[in-house]
């Protein structure tokens, strides 16, 4: 599994919609994310442009780990 290099906040804020994560606020340049899907889950990203890889790879296995998907599964779903 590769992880994209050239993702910055914003676009992943958008790809998370598919797994129902809505922008709930800003704080200078960090965006917090909320879903109700599989449980109540606050995500934080940086609103940077790109994402470093350890970030975005943080990111994304919490939210795998959350909705109990393997990060192939949750790439997938995102479309990155």
């Amino acid at each position: 599994m590769k992880l994209p290099r050239d993702i910055d906040g914003a676009t992943l804020v958008k790809a998370l919609r598919v797994l129902g994560y809505e922008q709930t606020r800003q704080h200078g340049s960090h965006i917090r994310v909320t879903t109700q899907l599989d449980g109540e889950n606050h995500e934080v990203i940086p609103h940077h442009q790109p994402l470093k890889t350890g970030t975005l790879s943080s990111i994304l296995k919490r939210i795998a780990a959350h909705h109990d998907l393997t990060m192939e599964q949750l790439l997938a779903k995102l479309d990155l």
